[in-house]
């Protein structure tokens, strides 16, 4: 038999006098465990939704992989490259690669009776992935665009069609300045989107590949460049690789070069911002553990000083100090378990209530989203429930040696 189990668990569900000090100590050093705990779940779920939620948004304007022409990674310009069907086919054949569009840029002015926006233009093919936009369609709809023929239809996003005071099933007037001449183009608004993502929203409108590509007066098969989806994320940099090593430093026949970046290159503010909010987890991770090591440390004091006449009677018995110190450090480890049960339900509910109803709700001019959200990872809180434990347990082994000090016969007079 393990006395000391024994003895804990004998302690531990002993109801005896309720006026005793150490049944509110007990309650209060499982609420503390729980409510750390609960706070830790909370913020590493939020953490994970915005960083997923936002680095999503950001892949769905610049995908995975961007290939593009040399000339055009370090300007403004928008420099072309030959993505033909050859092209094509060598990419889409390295390993990690899910999917491949092209896609072309160019900048205009689109014109009301009333006003009028500077825009980018993004031309975009039949093989464009359209998940991303028809999931953020907020009024009319999005058919697939066309790289051989000019359909003169236009997606626009909300911010756009709020300021030209113009919805879907309008026609509107776009003008396109280059060194020699002004060209005008009469557009169909097919679609608006709302992605909350403002600096894209303010900037962007889809239009049709081969448009884009008349406009800019470029030969067949140039375009701004290619658009690459991997199948795993996490292995970003491996496909990456695989990218330099078989496209980058090429030429193509009109004698561009071909070089590429990813997500986190074209966009560092974003992806830096998100990880400092890891600095924000840690911090909040840290004095989470201090509240629950803290409580614990306070309610096993109380509890100590409480059970004097018993430790005095155990040490009488023969029992050595690290017997009694086993004992309490499993009285505590119940405590914390309670807690830590507790904590899981409270956290996980809440995590919930807001994955499924949106109670709470944000600015998306700030934070990019509408409602703040939330990502359970059950791994990562099953790390949380250990480690909660485990600090909590450690930080009472020094608060324990304070037993030791107790001597019997004192002891079994101390009320």
């Amino acid at each position: 038999m393990n006395l000391p189990l024994f003895i804990a668990r004998r302690i531990y569900n002993d109801q005896g006098d309720r006026r005793k000090v150490s049944r509110p100590a007990i309650h209060i050093a499982t609420i503390g465990v729980a409510i750390g705990l609960a706070v830790m779940i909370i913020t590493v779920s939020v953490v994970l939704g915005f960083k997923h939620t936002i680095r999503d948004k950001v892949v769905g304007f610049g995908s995975h992989i961007q290939v593009m022409n040399m000339g055009s990674l370090n300007s403004s310009e928008s420099y072309p490259i030959c993505i033909d069907d050859s092209m094509m086919s060598v990419i889409d054949s390295i390993e990690g690669v899910r999917h491949v569009q092209r896609y072309a840029m160019t900048r205009g002015i689109l014109k009301t009776d009333d006003d009028f926006l500077g825009v980018a233009f993004k031309g975009i093919g039949p093989e464009y992935d359209l998940n991303y936009l028809q999931a953020n369609l907020t009024e009319g709809k999005i058919t697939p665009f066309s790289d051989t023929k000019s359909t003169n239809k236009l997606l626009l996003s909300r911010i756009m069609a709020d300021k030209l005071n113009v919805k879907a099933g309008d026609r509107i007037y776009a003008y396109f300045i280059d060194e020699s001449s002004v060209l005008t183009r009469r557009f169909t608004i097919e679609g608006i989107y709302q992605t909350n993502m403002t600096r894209f929203d303010e900037l962007i409108c889809y239009t049709d590949l081969c448009t884009a590509t008349k406009l800019n007066g470029w030969f067949e098969g140039q375009c701004s460049g290619a658009e690459l989806t991997v199948d795993d994320f996490d292995h970003l940099d491996d496909v990456y690789t695989r990218i330099i090593e078989k496209v980058n430093r090429s030429m193509d026949r009109y004698s561009g070069i071909y070089t590429s970046q990813t997500i986190y290159e074209a966009y560092p503010q974003i992806f830096t911002w998100l990880e400092l909010l890891d600095i924000n987890v840690w911090i909040i991770l840290g004095l989470m553990i201090c509240l629950a090591g803290i409580t614990m440390i306070s309610g096993l004091l109380i509890i100590i000083l409480e059970r004097t006449s018993m430790i005095g009677i155990l040490k009488a018995l023969g029992s050595r100090n690290r017997t009694i110190r086993h004992t309490f450090l499993w009285f505590s480890a119940f405590i914390i378990s309670r807690g830590i049960l507790l904590g899981d339900l409270l956290g996980i509910g809440l995590v919930l209530l807001q994955k499924y109803t949106g109670i709470i709700t944000l600015d998306p001019q700030t934070y990019y989203v509408s409602e703040a959200p939330m990502e359970l990872n059950i791994p990562l809180i099953i790390i949380l429930n250990i480690a909660t434990l485990i600090v909590s347990i450690s930080v009472l082994i020094i608060p324990s040696f304070f037993i030791s000090h107790i001597h019997p016969a004192k002891s079994m007079r101390y009320e």
